[in-house]
């Protein structure tokens, strides 16, 4: 079970699947190289995008401007871009949530 990390420049992204109204905020796991993520937040107008980023500053321990949104916006399916850590540290954040 690996996360599909890629470098992009300065900074590390990865694919993450987004499980909307959730019971509460927690990586689900990995699955097809992907980062399951459930949120409590509701599919409508970016709230589940804000919560994302918002969670994942929290869990990678980084300034929720160091992480954007690349692709998915509308989609479950989302591909974030994280500046500021290397790969492995991306990694060995994510997995010490699971």
């Amino acid at each position: 079970m690996m996360v599909d990390l890629r470098q992009r420049g300065e900074a590390v992204a990865f694919s993450v699947r987004v499980v909307p109204r959730a019971s509460r905020n927690k990586i689900a796991g990995i699955h097809d190289g992907a980062v399951r993520i459930r949120l409590t937040a509701p599919p409508v107008e970016g709230a589940a995008n804000e919560a994302l980023i918002s969670f994942l500053s929290s869990v990678l321990r980084v300034p929720k401007r160091d992480i954007e949104l690349v692709s998915g916006q509308t989609a479950r399916n989302k591909v974030v871009s994280v500046s500021g850590l290397s790969a492995e540290e991306v990694e060995a954040r994510l997995r010490s949530q699971l």
